[in-house]
């Protein structure tokens, strides 16, 4: 079951979804005695939020840098036309690429914007030439490294419980 646009959270589920996604090991009892709900009543709920499609996954965030990646690069592709027929394999292989933490398709002089994690330039440069380097109908890219970061994460403002 996907959700729908028009699916009714009340705020007993975005102060359950404001919990789980500061803190996704709370258990099912703690989260009931801040919410104020039985823990049987929070376990449906967080099922129907699951089956919903709301909570998409339930990750933990690791640090790249201790993992020995500590590049972080932005990359702006540009294409010459991003027809479906076109764009197929490069959407396939940025799916499928590791490194590409996220990947946009966005509005704009550029078609993609992608996140992406590496060890060394070197690394980069592998994974460039693995995504685009054979694609004619890759125009160009662009490339911003990061300096450093000041936040990241997905937390969706909720409302009043946030």
């Amino acid at each position: 079951m996907q959700l729908s646009l028009t699916m009714d959270l009340d705020t007993f589920d975005l102060a359950i979804l404001d919990i789980l996604q500061r803190d996704n090991t709370s258990s099912q009892r703690e989260i009931a005695q801040r919410v104020h709900l039985s823990a049987p009543a929070v376990q449906r709920r967080i099922q129907r939020l699951r089956d919903s499609g709301v909570i998409r996954a339930e990750v933990a965030v690791l640090d790249a840098t201790l993992l020995g990646r500590p590049l972080t690069l932005t990359v702006e592709v540009h294409l010459h036309e991003d027809h479906p027929d076109r764009s197929a394999a490069l959407r396939a292989r940025i799916k499928a690429e590791p490194a590409v933490q996220q990947c946009y398709v966005i509005t704009g002089e550029a078609d993609f914007l992608l996140i992406v994690t590496a060890a060394t330039m070197a690394d980069y440069e592998a994974l460039t030439e693995r995504l685009f380097g054979k694609d004619d109908n890759v125009r160009r890219y662009r490339t911003s490294v990061a300096l450093g970061c000041l936040k990241a994460g997905f937390h969706v403002p909720l409302g009043n419980t946030s």
